[in-house]
């Protein structure tokens, strides 16, 4: 029995009260970490995502097959030959401030998304005009056709969130602090506690969109639950013990290690909730050195083996994780073995060292930012900074708890000035899924995502696949993107694997994908 498994078998027994006792109504939820960041267009952090799913909606959903349908809308018209769509706002639709929504709050909204968002940045390059006609009418005139526009506006790696346009005229570069949305909860602004707890309420004014089934984040958004509170609890065995003592209703990131003792309790559920998993990587900083040389993130790249990160974050259960897997996860239509032959994985640690030195490299520190909570990205960081190092870099191993990782990693600066250098990530496959979403994918330079590349071969390759319509030629333009970002060494993939979530046995309605709170509910 692993170590851990001891300590929440034992805190079971002693584990104090910290809250007060839950009606039926309340669930008590422990993130993946403490949402320090509330604005979902500032970040892709899944703690921010996911409260963004709580407070705000959309104007379209996606279910778990990534099919979007009208979320906020009652419908839309396209026409022009795919280059005007009319969309059109459900009636009844309020702000949790009372006001209605209205039309020219979601254009100030998509526009500020779109700042930041690689789906979003494609869907404004080819818009011409996008207005607000009335006050329930938005229209874009695009340049050419754009049919994924629906998918854009339903999911993307930052939350195409919908806001009154007071907060939405703030620069995206600029945190909104005030939490009005309209979607089914809202936030508790008195009685947050950073870093421990967040609290919401139903919002009794949301109205339904009233087409279809629950199905992620499309369909009928019915909150059965009073209230949901979060409860930021880093230590594992110790979220162990307050699910299985019943302290706490839900657990988002449950570890591989303590999935046997979770599963022995008869009032846990573990499942698989987004049946895509993780894909992890390694992201390098292409601003300052090392990384600024190619050949040296390509050294990197080379001396990678997928199956020690894997086994290390997923354990030894061969059926859970993959390895020899590239940019796009297996399982996207995507998904495709050009270039992966790039990254071997340490075949010449002695060849990969000389390599280092040929290619000018001095001994510079690598920043290498690891957060501590959750495990996963511990374990992955120590491999990471393992290999590394046996290829011959300095590393300065930076451990941080996770919201401090999230602002860190947003910093342009100079490692020595509080910058970094490299860092894991760790999203869901949704994330990943195509050229059209992923935010590592964007070589826009100053305008990219963090790590900042300026790659233009991979954004024209973009372009020509964002208005493709043959599926063919997608798929080899696909491959064509995932062999430039390779030769860049622009993502570093370490795998993919299953993640767990386990949540007390009362527990119904969990949606598939990451978690929502609607549909779900608590029984006495």
């Amino acid at each position: 029995m692993h170590r851990r498994q001891l300590l929440a078998m034992g805190a079971s027994l002693c584990l104090p009260s910290i809250a007060r006792a839950s009606a039926a109504s309340t669930l008590k939820f422990m993130p993946l970490a403490d949402p320090n960041v509330l604005d979902p267009h500032w970040t892709t952090a899944y703690p921010t995502r996911t409260h963004g799913y709580m407070v705000f909606d959309t104007l379209y959903g996606v279910d778990i097959n990534f099919r979007a349908s009208p979320q906020m809308l009652a419908g839309h018209v396209v026409e022009n030959d795919g280059r005007r769509w009319q969309l059109t706002l459900r009636p009844g639709l309020a702000w949790h401030d009372g006001d209605p929504v209205l039309a020219r709050d979601c254009v100030a909204s998509i526009r500020r998304w779109a700042t930041n968002d690689p789906f979003g940045q494609a869907l404004m390059n080819a818009t011409d005009e996008l207005s607000a006609t009335d006050d329930k009418t938005i229209v874009f005139r695009l340049k050419w056709p754009f049919p994924l526009l629906p998918t854009a506006l339903g999911i993307s790696n930052f939350m195409p969130a919908m806001m009154p346009e007071r907060l939405a005229k703030t620069p995206a570069n600029q945190k909104i602090e005030s939490m009005v949305g309209s979607g089914p909860f809202r936030f508790k602004a008195d009685e947050r506690v950073p870093g421990s707890l967040v609290a919401y309420e139903r919002f009794a004014g949301y109205v339904p969109n009233p087409a279809g089934e629950p199905d992620w984040t499309a369909g009928p958004k019915i909150a059965r639950l009073d209230r949901v509170e979060w409860w930021t609890v880093p230590d594992a065995a110790s979220a162990a013990a307050a699910l299985q003592t019943g302290e706490r209703d839900w657990w988002y990131y449950a570890p591989a290690d303590l999935l046997p003792l979770l599963r022995g309790n008869p009032n846990v559920t573990v499942a698989v909730q987004d049946p895509n998993g993780q894909i992890p990587f390694l992201r390098m900083n292409f601003l300052h050195p090392p990384f600024s040389n190619v050949a040296i993130r390509q050294a990197v790249l080379r001396a990678v083996r997928q199956s020690d990160f894997m086994a290390a974050v997923a354990g030894s259960d061969r059926d859970a994780w993959r390895d020899h897997v590239g940019i796009f996860p297996v399982g996207s239509p995507w998904a495709s073995d050009v270039g992966l032959d790039a990254s071997p994985g340490k075949t010449d640690l002695a060849q990969l060292r000389a390599d280092v030195v040929a290619a000018g490299y001095r001994g510079e520190p690598v920043v290498l930012l690891a957060p501590a909570d959750p495990a996963e990205f511990r374990s992955m960081s120590d491999i990471a900074a393992d290999t590394m190092r046996q290829i011959g870099l300095n590393v300065d191993y930076q451990a941080m708890d996770f919201a401090t990782f999230v602002l860190r990693r947003a910093k342009r600066e100079p490692p020595e000035q509080g910058g970094w250098s490299a860092w894991i990530a760790n999203p869901g496959a949704v994330d990943g899924f195509s050229p059209a979403a992923a935010p590592p994918l964007r070589g826009n330079g100053a305008k990219s995502w963090y790590g900042w590349p300026d790659v233009p071969s991979i954004e024209a390759l973009r372009d020509q696949w964002l208005r493709s319509t043959d599926p063919a030629e997608q798929h080899r333009l696909t491959g064509e993107i995932q062999r430039v970002a390779l030769q860049q060494a622009m993502i570093v993939p370490l795998g993919q694997y299953r993640q767990y979530t386990a949540y007390r046995s009362n527990i119904t309605g969990v949606l598939q994908g990451f978690p929502v709170f609607w549909n779900v509910a608590k029984q006495a």
